[in-house]
């Protein structure tokens, strides 16, 4: 009995190096199932309209980012950002208190949440009834400008002009799932971005970026249909915005008003639940 034990020995050691070896092969198969898609921010979109009634579209940007952002979170090519995360690093980062969305910003944001890409653009009313969206994506890697897209419709049906934009960059966009590089990340944008002397945020622990990678949850394809006319669109994003501010009673009485007129519109009626009373 005592002179098998070292054979026992010999067979225990053997299991153990199988054991250790087969570790690597399993974990080879769940590193291939690593999600690759791209990671895309969508990011407010800016008021360039013209004519004396120009001031009534501003405040829209911030709702037709939600919309379509809520609508891009059901492709199952892209991951989304959620919005309240971009507008976490906008405050963060003091970006964007006045003034629209340039390059060198959407650089800035895309890489601090470790997007590959952000879409953003703008809207234009004619002043004659006529409404013009057009949205483009933006490298994080190359700050290279792609998918321009132009949708139109008539001004008092916003939704259906952000359906459009939605389903077109849906069918069209073409997006590689190159790795991200967030700032600070070592061979990324340590010192400056990939805009020529834009000065560069340090970049955060990697505990921090793991936050950061915060996607957006598809939800019905009801909501986008419903025919928000312009005027509540923008009491929807004052009260976006208002959500943004820390102002939840402010936001909770736009929210009602929204409801109030549009009890179908699942968004709003998520939004103020979420905040009850603001109190």
């Amino acid at each position: 009995m005592f002179r098998s034990l070292p054979s026992t020995a010999r067979m225990l050691g053997a299991a153990a190096v199988l054991a250790a070896a087969a570790v690597p092969a399993i974990a080879a198969p769940l590193a291939a199932q690593a999600d690759t898609r791209p990671i895309v921010a969508v990011l407010s979109f800016d008021n360039n309209s013209i004519g004396a009634n120009r001031q009534e579209f501003d405040g829209l940007g911030k709702g037709i980012q939600e919309m379509l952002i809520a609508d891009l979170a059901s492709n199952a090519k892209v991951r989304v950002v959620d919005r309240e995360r971009i507008q976490r690093v906008l405050d963060e980062q003091n970006l964007v208190k006045a003034g629209d969305i340039d390059a060198a910003t959407a650089v800035r944001v895309g890489r601090i949440l470790g997007a590959q890409y952000a879409i953003y653009g703008g809207f234009m009313s004619d002043g004659r009834g006529t409404m013009v969206l057009t949205a483009h994506s933006t490298d994080m890697e190359t700050s290279a400008i792609g998918n321009a897209m132009r949708v139109q419709r008539k001004t008092d049906d916003v939704l259906g002009l952000i359906a459009d934009m939605s389903t077109k960059l849906n069918a069209e966009i073409k997006l590689d799932g190159h790795a991200a590089r967030r700032m600070g990340d070592a061979g990324g944008s340590g010192g400056t971005s990939a805009l020529a002397g834009t000065p560069a945020q340090s970049g955060a622990p990697a505990a921090h970026h793991a936050q950061v990678e915060t996607f957006a949850k598809p939800v019905s394809a009801s909501p986008i249909r419903t025919r928000l006319d312009a005027a509540t669109l923008r009491v929807y994003s004052n009260a976006l915005d208002a959500m943004d501010r820390h102002e939840p009673r402010k936001a909770a009485e736009l929210f009602r008003q929204v409801v109030a007129k549009f009890p179908a519109f699942a968004p709003a009626q998520d939004k103020l639940k979420a905040i009850g009373d603001g109190d």
